[in-house]
């Protein structure tokens, strides 16, 4: 069984540690730990892997933050791979930092890259694991913070929260959907 497994970020130096790139640091971290590497391919940086019995295709788009359908969209058709084993990795303002909170469906919830890829598959029926970035930023400055980097001890306390996520995509893969929001949901 093949999985797809997208991050959601921006690529380029300026944005590399940056909020919004939370899907790229949960990917690195499973690659790292996997000891795989990503390799430059079309619309996006591409490691494979096995996981157990299941093959995961790891996706960090190139295609910027606000057109990551394209590079989703391209990757399950070349795949083959089926909606229900396609899970986003993304940011979230609404959650606290360093909350987790898988979702079967949903809304986009004003994220530019997850209103690309429902325009793109022509559904919201995705999972998408939501790390919450926080939103301690003032009125109007919201593409600030999101594009801005997390301090020092905020970084000390992600390394644990991002091995959740990791986890908590794994489960995805070998539990499944139910098991792994009953099991990751509120931890």
């Amino acid at each position: 069984m093949k999985y797809l497994i997208v991050g959601l970020g921006n690529i380029g130096d300026e944005y590399r540690n940056t909020r919004h790139n939370i899907g790229f640091m949960i990917l690195d971290a499973f690659a790292e730990a996997s000891n795989i590497t990503f390799t430059t391919q079309r619309y996006g940086d591409v490691a494979e892997t096995r996981l157990k019995n299941k093959q995961l295709v790891l996706l960090k788009p190139s295609t910027y933050m606000n057109l990551s359908g394209n590079a989703v969209k391209y990757w399950l058709d070349k795949e083959k791979i089926p909606l229900e084993n396609v899970l986003i990795l993304v940011d979230d303002l609404a959650l606290p930092l360093g909350a987790v909170r898988l979702k079967g469906k949903g809304s986009d919830a004003g994220h530019n890259g997850l209103k690309n890829i429902a325009e793109m598959l022509k559904t919201q029926n995705y999972a998408r694991l939501r790390f919450g970035i926080g939103n301690d930023f003032p009125r109007g400055c919201q593409v600030d913070y999101v594009l801005g980097t997390f301090d020092a001890e905020q970084k000390d306390f992600l390394k644990e929260r991002i091995a959740l996520a990791v986890e908590a995509m794994k489960s995805f893969c070998l539990a499944g959907l139910s098991i792994t929001m009953n099991q990751f949901n509120n931890k």
